[in-house]
């Protein structure tokens, strides 16, 4: 199995160096390859270079009887197919086993969105007389305004914000980036957070560095960390927010609000970043929905 370690370590460099993939899809990556291995162990394949067609399906087997959900499933054999195409590649096996396995049908479930009066709540629940409160409000302006990834986030420096034009540079996945547009109330957060709370955290820490937004010790702020604010911040507004907030939720806030407002889907597709129009259209799932709730709650014969 030492030898197969060493296999998975050439392919995640592999990801990293030629195909751009962000630390977060090779950790996934890495977490299933290891189930996998872990299978292989239990099943005595002492190899790489055996393993079949049917082991491969044994594999899936295993994960429907932990109940593990279609979306899960499909994620773990586009990645087994994905690692042993690469050993294909480089000559190492002769076959891929994971090549003719079909993918489980996806599920296809609407993104959780919030309403407007639920993004105001939110706004309103914060306390932004001090420094922290300043970021975090900056934090979710931006994050609504935006629908910018919490990677993405995470990566903003100082010199990525353009107030004249009230755009910001994006370092996208796959090292793509792209302008984004952000309004009025994000510019003003932005600027009261800039000009009296960050230099105050950086203070705490003694710090000094670019990075837009900081922790309570002056440090650049993880996506650990913004999950942490976001959740300080629906605590403050549970009785009014019935639902988790994480930053994604914010994204699906963003894309479905621009297209119930009228907004094209290839605008929408361009702000999100989205290399494919396809993982824009759910979105339209989700604004159809919310036409048939309109409908059913407005039409006098509905």
């Amino acid at each position: 199995m030492e030898n197969v370690k060493k296999l998975v370590h050439s392919f995640l460099e592999y990801l990293q160096l030629e195909k751009n993939y962000s630390k977060y899809t090779i950790e996934h990556y890495q977490r299933d390859i290891s189930e996998f291995i872990m299978f292989m162990s239990e099943q005595a394949i002492a190899d790489i270079h055996t393993v079949t067609y049917f082991d491969a399906r044994l594999f899936l087997t295993k994960l429907y009887e932990k109940k593990q959900s279609k979306r899960t499933i499909a994620r773990k054999t586009s990645c087994l197919r994905s690692f042993f195409k690469f050993l294909l590649r480089e000559n190492i096996v002769k076959e891929n086993p994971f090549a003719l396995v079909s993918l489980p049908k996806k599920e296809q479930k609407l993104p959780r969105f919030l309403y407007e009066e639920e993004i105001a709540t939110l706004f309103h629940s914060i306390d932004h007389t001090q420094p922290l409160g300043k970021r975090d409000l900056a934090l979710l302006e931006l994050l609504y305004a935006t629908g910018i990834r919490v990677g993405e986030c995470c990566s903003i420096q100082l010199r990525d914000i353009d107030f004249s034009l009230g755009t910001l540079l994006v370092h996208g996945k796959g090292k793509k980036d792209r302008y984004v547009p952000f309004g009025g109330y994000a510019k003003e957060a932005l600027k009261d957070y800039i000009q009296n709370g960050r230099n105050k955290l950086l203070q705490v820490g003694l710090q000094d560095h670019e990075m837009l937004f900081v922790n309570s010790r002056g440090g650049p702020l993880t996506p650990r960390g913004v999950r942490y604010i976001l959740d300080t911040i629906i605590k403050s507004a549970s009785s009014s927010v019935g639902c988790d907030l994480h930053p994604h939720l914010l994204r699906h806030s963003f894309a479905t609000h621009l297209l119930n407002n009228g907004a094209d889907l290839r605008s929408v597709q361009e702000l999100l970043g989205h290399s494919k129009i396809s993982s824009t259209q759910i979105y339209t799932h989700v604004t159809k929905d919310q036409l048939k709730k309109v409908y059913q709650s407005s039409h006098p014969r509905a």
